[in-house]
């Protein structure tokens, strides 16, 4: 992340069960000095929402001697680096605040896998569902058998076991949170179905119970969705690999076995097990996976794979160049799951309304009950029954989980698209976006050369005879140039004698007897042979931005090769988008000013500055974000890290397969497509949509059934039904996000 870019945690206000199990996966990396001390991994069943995490952290503040947590909510486990003595300490102070911490060994991390067991129908809703039961017949009996006195006592006798089956996790939770004089919704329902059961409403005390574990158990189904749609993104990497023995026989083996520099072989069909470099073979490979291109890339040897994509053609043989745990799939999940981490603003805001909310309503409950006998004609028990209905409406679940579940899904949606945003925060300001600035080469062009233009110097010479001649001389040297002249020439090659390099302007050989060179203008004006009619038809290629070689006799200049750094197809599209989003686009270079604005104007960038150094692209961001207000900026991560740091978002373009990149920028863009920068913007603004939709929604209703509530028109159970609906409605509207698929 950049050094300016400091990313802010704040506590939740409210503990939401399960249900908030989307909060961070990974509460960030362990302190720097936590290095020196092993961390411990401990696993905690009952902590699954980023408040609960919150409370722990609470806990350990006083406890001296810890010099590192990390948490993965997604695993329910808690990795703690500190000393033995403190240790301890910190252990008793998580039991005390309510959880019990069961160590883990090396041997029970399993990567990407949901640490808690798997369990059986009745665990997970058999029991859920005889609580229902149990609950409607006390009801029943309560309806049918007012006043038998041996009904009653059976009725109670159900609801109370269906309060026991339903309830025992969240009374566990909710006695611990009133013992610290915490209110969240377990300590709130806690009080709730205890109330209504000791005045007498023990069928809807069970009712209630039921209706809430059956809708917190659904909820948490329905967040895990979107936590699992980082977690599943591990899915797409093989777990074996066939890879070449020292015999030189094929064995499939374990990815995480695999060596450094080992070559391993997939087929036509197969996904690729980890990142490498093509040894042998020829195929494309799909990988949208990864990068969220559309279409399949050719690859030869030399050219990288990446773990996770799928070969398509033909066998390929690779070397492979990081393990499992490092690949470029492995470094996108950590840093979604990092990302997670990162509070948005709304977040922020959501839990500052919460924390003030919910004491407030409680206040109010406590007040209805003891003064509304006193100046209404409610009896005690009705004004009891009334403020514990006000206590279920004071939950803020649907409020707290409306941000955190919609945050993870829009950070989901844009990992399958290649679009790797490094936290909330980054999220929801990208749509604030007012200036983008652009590096030229590798962000709007190719970021390396082609032939433009291969012209005779004179109209009667044969085209195909020069172009053979200057094909054949390319082809023999390494340079760049050279090379993207022999690239662009379909030619076939002739012999070449006595080739020749010569530094700083060209090369030579004998071609039929006959010598030829191709030559810098430096080049052929010490050969004598450049003429004013030669100067004026070069001007045009380098006022144009085009690098020259000129193919060359002895006795005159045959041919003119112009050679350019192309635009990318899309980068006009891109930034027609982001003009289109009301984004102003500016072209930041190093490269000559003429070049920098023919390509500005190709990619139609109306503002275009050239010639600049690092620190000139640092002043002018700073100006940029004077003028005209947020401010992006593009790059490879190195080159431009000033910038980007400056910057109030900076994008690496590219990044696949490069960790300096995915470490620099706060959005990571994995390809070369620069019309994933609107894709983002729109994103953000679609994130942003759902998030105050959310915080509408839930208070909408909060605020209705509060009425109710208020004028005798709300019943518990229909109270949980408002607040669980209410979070089941943001939650499934959150997890819309990963549903909406962007025009590839």
């Amino acid at each position: 992340m950049n050094p300016t870019h400091q990313r802010q945690q704040v506590d939740t206000a409210c503990d939401c069960g399960s249900g908030c199990a989307t909060s961070p996966a990974v509460g960030g990396p362990m302190a720097s000095n936590a290095t020196a001390v092993e961390p411990q991994r401990f696993r905690i069943a009952n902590m699954d929402c980023a408040s609960e995490e919150s409370e722990i952290r609470r806990a350990l503040d006083g406890v001296a001697g810890i010099r590192g947590l990390q948490f993965n909510l997604g695993d329910r486990e808690l990795a703690i680096a500190a000393e033995d003595h403190a240790l301890r300490v910190a252990l008793d102070a998580i039991r005390k605040a309510g959880f019990k911490p069961e160590p883990l060994g090396v041997e029970d991390k399993s990567d990407g896998a949901t640490a808690a067991a798997p369990t059986g129908f009745w665990a997970s809703w058999g029991k859920l569902i005889a609580a229902l039961g149990l609950a409607v017949a006390a009801e029943g009996l309560a309806f049918a058998f007012s006043d038998s006195w041996p009904a009653k006592a059976l009725g109670m006798a159900l609801a109370a076991v269906a309060i026991a089956l339903a309830g025992f996790s969240v009374y566990g939770k909710g006695l611990s949170a009133l013992r610290q004089g915490r209110l969240n919704i377990n300590a709130l329902m806690t009080v709730a179905v205890t109330g209504a059961f000791l005045i007498g409403q023990w069928p809807e005390a069970a009712m209630v119970m039921a209706l809430y574990a059956i809708a917190e158990a659904i909820e948490a189904r329905a967040v895990d969705r979107a936590r699992n749609a980082i977690k599943s993104l591990l899915a797409l990497a093989p777990e074996q690999a066939e890879v070449r023995q020292s015999d030189g026989s094929w064995t499939r083996v374990g990815v995480k076995a695999v060596v450094v520099d080992a070559i391993v072989r997939i087929r036509p069909g197969e996904r690729v097990p980890l990142d490498g470099v093509v040894t042998l073979g020829q195929s494309a490979i799909d990988q949208s996976p990864v990068t969220g291109e559309s279409l399949p890339i050719d690859k030869a040897p030399g050219d990288e794979v990446f773990a996770g994509t799928i070969n398509q053609s033909a066998a390929l043989e690779f070397r492979v160049t990081a393990p499992a745990s490092d690949s470029t799939l492995a470094r996108i999940i950590h840093a979604v799951e990092q990302a997670q981490s990162s509070r948005a603003p709304t977040q922020r805001f959501v839990d500052r309304f919460a924390a003030i909310y919910t004491p407030a309503v409680f206040t109010l409950a406590v007040a209805v009950a003891s003064l509304a006998p006193w100046i209404t004609d409610l009896t005690w028990i009705q004004a009891v029954y009334k403020a514990l209905v006000l206590l279920v409406i004071a939950c803020p679940c649907a409020l707290v989980i409306s941000t955190p579940v919609t945050v993870v899904s829009g950070l989901a949606a844009g990992a399958r698209r290649g679009i790797l945003i490094k936290g909330g925060v980054y999220l929801e300001d990208a749509r604030k976006i007012k200036a983008v600035a652009l590096d030229k080469t590798g962000t709007i062009t190719e970021g390396k050369p082609k032939l433009v233009a291969f012209e005779p110097v004179d109209t009667g010479l044969d085209q195909r005879v020069l172009e053979g001649l200057a094909k054949s001389l390319a082809g023999r040297s390494d340079h760049p140039v050279s090379k993207a002249i022999a690239e662009g020439l379909s030619t076939a090659d002739l012999e070449v004698g006595e080739f020749q390099a010569v530094a700083g302007r060209g090369v030579q050989g004998v071609i039929g007897n006959h010598p030829y060179a191709l030559a810098n203008h430096r080049w052929i004006e010490e050969r004598g042979q450049c003429s004013a009619e030669l100067e004026a038809r070069l001007a045009v290629h380098e006022e144009a931005g085009r690098t020259v070689t000129l193919l060359a006799n002895s006795e005159r200049v045959m041919a003119i090769c112009a050679v350019a750094d192309t635009i990318k197809p899309s980068s006009a599209q891109a930034v027609a988008d982001l003009k289109s989003l009301g984004v102003t686009p500016v072209m930041l270079t190093g490269d000559n000013i003429a070049t920098a604005r023919t390509v500005g104007f190709q990619a139609g960038i109306a503002e275009v500055r050239g010639n600049l150094l690092p620190e000139d692209k640092l002043q002018a961001i700073c100006e940029l974000q004077q003028r005209l207000g947020i401010t992006a900026m593009t790059g490879d991560g190195i080159n431009d890290a000033p910038a980007l740091a400056k910057a109030d978002i900076g994008f690496a373009m590219g990044a696949a397969g490069t960790h300096t990149a995915m470490e620099a920028a706060d959005v990571v863009v994995m390809n070369d497509d620069l019309r994933r920068l609107p894709e983002t913007i729109r994103l953000s603004k679609r994130t942003h949509a759902v998030l105050w939709q959310n915080i509408s929604l839930a208070l909408g209703i909060k605020l209705v059934f509060l009425l109710l509530a208020v004028f005798d028109n709300a019943s518990m159970w229909m109270a949980v039904f408002a607040d669980m609906g209410a979070s089941l409605l943001v939650v499934f509207n959150g997890l819309r996000l990963l549903g909406r698929q962007q025009s590839k």
